[in-house]
């Protein structure tokens, strides 16, 4: 079985260091071919915005991939630590407070400038919405002001040694003041981005045009066009017949055929991402640990890893891969076990009443695969199951509302904030914004709140472990597979450099050869 590289040990040790390595994607580097000013690009992206461009919603990240939207800081994957961009230094001043310096000569596309005053009002606005950024919202800041011309002073309810990092989020991206005067966000001409978006068509498309007052420099391409294609079969046929240049999170089952398609460079970089069955842990029968245990343990990973993932991704062991620093030592893949899976069926008293429905999500093509080997693990324990197959867009709603049953999905541990604090307080603490499991844990909660306020990073990463073991102990979730990231380009895209982590795709670099 064909198995690719894990995570470097001392690449994901340092993620959290100022000058550690980190994951680095892969990258083009072209020097036959010439750059083409007035060339336009297309890119394949597997998701659509939501919430009327919101940036406390997924929709940042379109933006941000888009090179519209930037932030005050950056997380570089490729050095492993938070690099300057609309802020030039930070410093923490107080326990509780951290002040920002803002970037001189920075313009807004609507030609007003960057000031403190913008910045703070622009990050107030994400604190205030109705449904909080998983990284940036009142829980974790307290607030937000402009100290003078150039100073943004972020303060915290308790000491944390994480707020570069959550700055580092794409929501909190910075938009014009002229963005907020609407009923909802315009990000239209008010980024500060390599390029301006200048028409969308509705969950189909968003059309950007070069921004020639860049403060980061000559932008290479004309523009570009970022197009929502949630199928995955249909981006890879895409990029390979030339209608799309990039084409983003490739499934496995297209991944042969492209890389022996002429013209069609594939790129993979280690990745934190983890395909998982979320289950309803306030639900029956779900809400019943035994009865978790128990689908774990009908679960082959070694076959499904084998099968639909053609060797391209490996076994879970849990909610970390095993070799990321904060995962427990004790931790390992579970192996099949069928009739420890009926004795604990049988020990939560499950009695198979009605067919339980697993929601796969069509924007990762292989989840109906996937959904199908569960089905059949399912059935040998007497646990039916059905399959429906949904946009994530279309089922998040009931999914947060606690109506479902499970779901296929997957979650990169480091998107929200370059931190696993990040993942473990929003996916699993009570009060978690993006709880999809609707687990509760009075013990956990603790861990993660030390966690929070701990700068010692041997320290945090030993209470992370900690956290990991309560949710395998629970069987919270499924944690399936652990995955690579995949992108697919054309052999005329220049200067591209794959993010593992989905934020940066259209950057002033990037670049188009007319052949």
């Amino acid at each position: 079985m064909r198995k690719f590289t894990r995570f470097p040990v001392i690449g994901l040790a340092a993620l959290l260091t100022l000058t550690g390595c980190g994951l680095s994607g892969g990258s083009t580097n072209v020097t036959d071919k010439v750059a083409d000013p007035n060339q336009r690009i297309v890119v394949d992206n597997f998701r659509a915005p939501v919430a009327n461009w919101a940036l406390e919603s997924d929709a940042a990240y379109i933006l941000s991939l888009s090179g519209c939207l930037e932030t005050l800081t950056k997380y570089d994957s490729a050095q492993g630590k938070v690099v300057p961009f609309l802020a030039t230094e930070w410093k923490q001043v107080s326990p509780l407070e951290w002040d920002f310096t803002i970037r001189e000569g920075v313009k807004f596309q609507d030609g007003t400038d960057l000031t403190a005053e913008s910045v703070a009002a622009s990050l107030n606005s994400v604190l205030k919405a109705r449904v909080p950024a998983r990284a940036f919202n009142p829980g974790m800041v307290s607030g937000v002001q402009a100290k003078d011309a150039r100073t943004v002073r972020v303060t915290t309810p308790v000491e944390s040694p994480l707020v570069p990092f959550r700055l580092a989020s794409v929501n909190t991206g910075i938009l014009a003041p002229a963005a907020y005067q609407g009923e909802t966000v315009d990000p239209f001409g008010h980024c500060t981005g390599p390029f301006v978006p200048v028409s969308e068509k509705a969950k189909q498309s968003l059309t950007l045009d070069r921004n020639p007052n860049y403060w980061g420099g000559e932008v290479k391409l004309a523009g570009a066009e970022v197009r929502f294609i949630t199928n995955g079969a249909t981006r890879a046929a895409q990029v390979q017949t030339g209608e799309a240049d990039i084409s983003l999170s490739i499934p496995a089952s297209a991944l042969a055929s492209l890389q022996s398609a002429p013209g069609v460079s594939v790129l993979k970089a280690d990745s934190p991402r983890t395909a998982t069955l979320y289950m309803n842990n306030a639900k029956a029968p779900f809400n019943n640990v035994d009865f978790r245990k128990a689908l774990r343990s009908s679960l082959d990973l070694e076959s499904l890893a084998a099968s639909v993932y053609e060797g391209a991704a490996l076994p879970a062991a849990g909610p970390f891969a095993l070799s990321e620093p904060w995962a427990s030592p004790s931790q390992s893949a579970p192996q099949q076990n069928l009739d420890e899976a009926k004795k604990l069926l049988n020990a939560a008293g499950y009695a198979a009443d009605r067919p339980l429905e697993i929601i796969a999500i069509v924007e990762r093509a292989e989840f109906a695969d996937v959904a199908t080997v569960i089905q059949d693990n399912l059935k040998s324990i007497g646990v039916p199951v059905t399959i429906q197959a949904k946009e994530y867009a279309a089922a998040e709603p009931d999914v947060l509302a606690g109506k479902y049953d499970m779901i296929l999905s997957q979650r990169n541990r480091l998107i929200d904030i370059a931190d696993p604090i990040g993942f473990l307080t929003a996916d699993y603490t009570c009060k978690g914004t993006y709880n999809l499991s609707h687990f509760c844990n009075e013990e956990f909660d603790k861990i993660i709140a030390q966690a929070a306020q701990t700068s010692n990073t041997e320290e945090r990463y030993k209470l992370y472990a900690r956290a990991g073991g309560i949710l395998d102990n629970q069987a919270v979730n499924l944690w399936l597979v652990n995955e690579q990231a995949t992108d697919a380009i054309r052999s005329n895209v220049l200067s591209y450099v794959q993010d593992p982590l989905s934020r940066y795709v259209l950057t002033a670099q990037t670049a188009k050869s007319g052949s």
